[in-house]
């Protein structure tokens, strides 16, 4: 593990467009493609990231690991980034947003074991988008405070962080809870 903090950036703009080691992307369960930040990375990295997450749950299946039937909410896996211009992508399932459920914990592990996946492929650079803030409704504040909280907290050997914020509104808010 690194000995010193990794140093966490803000970008706004197109988390598929990132050079980074390692692109998080905020999946659905199926690791099939879906909306949003999911869809944009098997769009622009091509069929390549389709195949492997066929192949990974194919082989998990085979080997009655449950996560052969998806992956559940708060885990994390990585495949190949196809035409990124990354290494990886690490999938993870954030969860839906409730008002009369506390599903925080689930969405701190979504950045905990993306950076567990990351530390195991040696990754250097990890690009995360806001997770859950999309389709599933997480409020953007609340979003922010999670992942930056998490991310300070998680020991980790990753040298960057880069949130990449699709606009300026979130922009705003993750660098309020950055400090600047």
């Amino acid at each position: 593990m690194s000995t010193g903090q990794p140093v966490l950036t803000l970008v706004q703009g197109d988390i598929t467009l990132q050079s980074a080691d390692a692109i998080v992307n905020a999946a659905n369960s199926s690791l099939l493609g879906g909306g949003g930040v999911d869809g944009a990375i098997h769009r622009r990295g091509g069929p390549a990231i389709l195949e492997e997450c066929r192949a990974l749950r194919a082989s998990l299946a085979r080997a009655g690991n449950p996560l052969g039937r998806g992956l559940p909410t708060g885990q994390a896996v990585a495949t190949t980034a196809g035409r990124l211009d990354a290494q990886w992508v690490i999938h993870t399932v954030g969860p839906v947003h409730s008002t009369t459920d506390d599903r925080s914990p689930l969405l701190a592990s979504c950045y905990r074991e993306s950076l567990r996946v990351a530390d195991e492929l040696g990754a250097r650079t990890v690009a995360f988008p806001a997770i859950s803030t999309g389709a599933y409704r997480w409020p953007v504040d609340d979003a922010a405070r999670i992942a930056v909280t998490t991310v300070r907290a998680t020991e980790t050997a990753v040298e960057e962080i880069r949130f990449v914020l699709f606009d300026g509104r979130a922009y705003e808010v993750f660098a309020t809870h950055l400090g600047g």
